[in-house]
């Protein structure tokens, strides 16, 4: 007998997540699995991150949190957002949760409604629906497929918006594709939603500093955008710190305070020590953040280089983030031993149960013709993995 509510029944499961744990189990059976699935750094959070922390449990920060969090810390986010950014917020502007995905939860939380509708441009990280359904709104998703980078235009923009729109949810660099929205097109997406006051943009800028064409450019940035926009960051991608769960909300103070409100009846603050740690990253030296994202480069160039080698596979070069997202449709339809792949969720089945390389289908994205790969792993294994799916890839017959 299935008691849920109907609002869990409403949700689907997390394949990214699901292509992890499939994979764990393989490794589990002593199988050589090389997991491209997880979006999560491979390196170490940076030392003197992980000093401050002893520090903080030396000191006994180990009590409740203010629920926005330490003032120190989200005094050390106003610091960054007008150095960074060039942005100016006060620290009652910034509120502080367990991790920027609670982060872009609460502010859905907080903003939609039943019969609100929510501009999701796809490819999407998954995510981004699941949250709108579960505040009883309705995901509109606009497609912007590979041969526009991946980016919605202002055109697609302003014939998505309805009277009951209330939220764009814009993800520069994206997760899953690694496209970054210059300043240009960005200016172009503001033109039209400074037509639309009751339409909020939740910028998720988690990937600020995994960027591969200079400066981050936020939309909050334009003055007309300032006061309906949202900004969510964190530390997780760009600091090493997933495990840490730290993010943040920049934002009109009214939102702040209503994500206040509804933090405070089901998280509470964030861990302090980890608070403690994230005020490090924002404070202390940047060059750690910096040898990331040259690593980082260095491996985007490895992966699109190689993928560009499989036949069938057609590749942008993405800007941001460590994702490769090849659009693969073309092995639609071909069978290898009587497993026939119908679309990407087979594919990257076949991969891993096949070639033991981990990737998650692009439905789950919203864009059933591609895959995702994280590149976030070493060259050894964007090499082997590479091989692999070319190798396995070639068995699949017409």
């Amino acid at each position: 007998m299935n008691n849920l509510s109907e609002r869990l029944q409403r949700l689907s499961p997390s394949e990214t997540l699901a292509m992890s744990q499939k994979s764990n189990e393989l490794k589990a059976q002593g199988i050589d699995v090389i997991n491209l699935s997880v979006g999560e750094p491979d390196f170490n959070t940076p030392d003197h991150i992980k000093e401050a922390a002893k520090q903080a449990v030396d000191e006994n920060f180990s009590r409740y949190s203010p629920v926005p969090g330490y003032p120190a810390l989200r005094n050390a986010i106003v610091a960054k957002l007008k150095n960074e950014n060039n942005l100016d917020y006060t620290a009652a502007q910034i509120s502080c949760s367990n991790g920027a995905k609670q982060s872009v939860c609460n502010v859905i939380m907080a903003l939609v409604g039943k019969g609100d509708e929510v501009i999701v441009p796809a490819p999407y990280w998954v995510s981004y629906p699941e949250m709108v359904k579960l505040a009883d709104g309705t995901p509109v998703i606009v497609r912007a497929g590979i041969e526009q980078d991946f980016k919605i235009t202002p055109a697609q923009l302003e014939a998505a918006i309805t009277p009951k729109t209330k939220a764009l949810i814009l993800c520069s660099p994206s997760n899953p594709t690694g496209s970054v929205y210059s300043k240009e097109e960005l200016s172009g997406l503001a033109a039209v939603l400074a037509k639309h006051p009751q339409v909020y943009v939740i910028a998720d800028e988690i990937y600020e500093h995994i960027n591969y064409v200079g400066k981050h450019e936020s939309i909050a940035q334009f003055p007309e955008m300032k006061e309906n926009t949202i900004i969510v960051n964190g530390v997780s991608k760009a600091y090493a710190m997933t495990g840490w769960r730290i993010g943040f909300i920049a934002g009109p103070e009214w939102i702040v305070k209503a994500c206040n409100k509804l933090q405070g009846q089901y998280t509470s603050g964030p861990c302090s020590v980890s608070q403690k740690a994230a005020e490090a990253a924002y404070t202390g030296t940047q060059a750690p953040v910096e040898e990331m994202r040259q690593a980082f480069e260095r491996r985007r160039n490895l992966i699109v280089e190689l993928a560009k080698e499989i036949p069938g596979f057609e590749v942008n070069i993405p800007q941001g983030a460590f994702y490769l997202f090849p659009k693969c449709d073309s092995y639609f339809g071909k069978s290898y031993e009587g497993r026939t792949i119908q679309n990407a969720a087979d594919l990257a089945m076949f991969l891993l149960e096949v070639g033991h390389v981990a990737c998650v289908g692009g439905g789950a994205f919203g864009s059933p013709e591609c895959i995702r790969m994280s590149y976030a792993t070493s060259d050894e294994n964007i090499v082997e993995s590479m091989k692999r799916i070319k190798e396995t890839l070639a068995l699949l017959k017409a």
